[in-house]
């Protein structure tokens, strides 16, 4: 089973930008799709963006197409997150998971080994 860590995340003012980065181990991310997710305090946690490996595909959620972007890189077993624009409103813990190889899905059931997350505070 392949295992995920993230990192990246920090304290960035309203507008800035972070990259955060997903570094899979155990298994080549080959075998997956990547997801992002977040959680915010008192909430639910929600889909943000998801990847295929072999394809690229990508998925996002509404709130941030446009401004976030999912990306692989095949030779560091890493999936990026790119967040410019970015708001208050994405300030969360973010999750980097191993999903379904041939798909990208929302559904949090479809995802496995889930990393311990990542702190992103957006300031206004």
């Amino acid at each position: 089973q392949v295992q995920v860590v993230e990192s990246g995340g920090g304290l960035v003012q309203a507008g800035g930008s972070l990259r955060l980065s997903c570094a899979a181990s155990g298994r080549t991310m080959s075998r997956y799709s990547g997801g992002w997710f977040r959680q915010a305090p008192g909430k639910e946690r929600e889909f943000v963006a998801a990847i295929t490996w072999s394809s690229g595909t990508t998925l996002y959620a509404d709130s941030v197409k446009g401004r976030f972007t999912i990306s692989r890189d095949n030779a560091k077993n890493t999936v990026y997150l790119q967040m410019n624009s970015l708001k208050p409103e994405d300030t969360a813990v973010y999750y980097c998971a191993a999903g379904p190889a041939s798909i990208v899905t929302r559904l949090i059931p479809e995802y496995s080994s889930w990393g311990q997350g990542t702190q992103v505070t957006v300031s206004s």
